[in-house]
């Protein structure tokens, strides 16, 4: 069986991929972060493993013949549990995850490591931000009540600022439509993760064609393993071994 630890859009890709594919039985991984996420079509798990101990014995226990970590590139500590899980067992382990996006001609991004260090960069002023960090990231800007947030989430935080407008809504995002947003709600600065793709990337666009500054918080840094930017060459590296 090959296990994918999801909760991405490359994850999804890949479970569709191998749902036309029954001579390779898979399983999809989900945390259960998100609230009702979308039914995959590939049989599938919700919730952690406890530990690199947990996921050692799931692999062990399911004959898993490899496994693909297709979790979000912020899911720091999935991954390590991952690598230290695949070392351990002898189980081949593969990175599916997109590029960082790299700043252009026009980008004016202020790179930090943390929501903390993001809410601390925002200064003392009071500006309008359009905040989509996840709601996971929320609590560290409540040390920053002076500025307006415009939240975007999927799922609905326990807590906002206090002067905050929150939008429940889930990728991707066009770029007209972020350029329209923030023009609607008169946003002064762009706070959001560098997650890399597509799905997001409407909104560091529009910021540019408005001259707006990002806050960016920076990929944490992870054990490197072989690794892929696309579900295609993640299914290469799944029917190389299933041959």
């Amino acid at each position: 069986m090959i296990l994918i630890l999801g909760g991405t859009t490359e994850a999804a890709a890949l479970a569709r991929l191998l749902a036309e594919r029954p001579g390779i039985p898979a399983m999809l991984s989900l945390a259960g972060r998100t609230q009702n996420p979308a039914p995959p079509p590939i049989p599938h798990r919700i919730g952690g493993f406890g530990g690199v101990d947990g996921l050692s014995a799931f692999l062990n226990e399911h004959q898993v013949a490899a496994m693909v970590d297709a979790t979000h590139p912020f899911a720091e500590q999935m991954s390590a549990n991952a690598v230290a899980a695949a070392q351990r067992t002898s189980v081949p382990l593969l990175t599916l995850c997109r590029p960082a996006w790299r700043a252009e001609p026009g980008d004016d991004w202020t790179e930090v490591a943390d929501a903390e260090a993001a809410a601390v960069a925002l200064g003392a002023k009071p500006r309008r931000v359009f905040l989509t960090t996840g709601r996971l990231e929320l609590p560290a800007f409540l040390a920053a009540p002076q500025h307006f947030y415009l939240v975007r989430s999927v799922d609905a935080p326990e807590e906002l600022p206090p002067y905050a407008r929150l939008i429940l809504a889930r990728g991707p995002f066009a770029e007209e439509d972020e350029l329209a947003l923030m023009q609607e709600e008169e946003i002064e600065v762009v706070v959001t993760k560098n997650s890399g793709g597509s799905a997001t990337y409407g909104k560091i666009v529009a910021a540019r064609r408005l001259g707006l500054p990002v806050i960016l918080l920076k990929r944490p840094e992870v054990v490197e393993v072989e690794s892929v930017a696309t579900a295609e060459e993640a299914l290469a590296w799944i029917e190389k071994r299933s041959a």
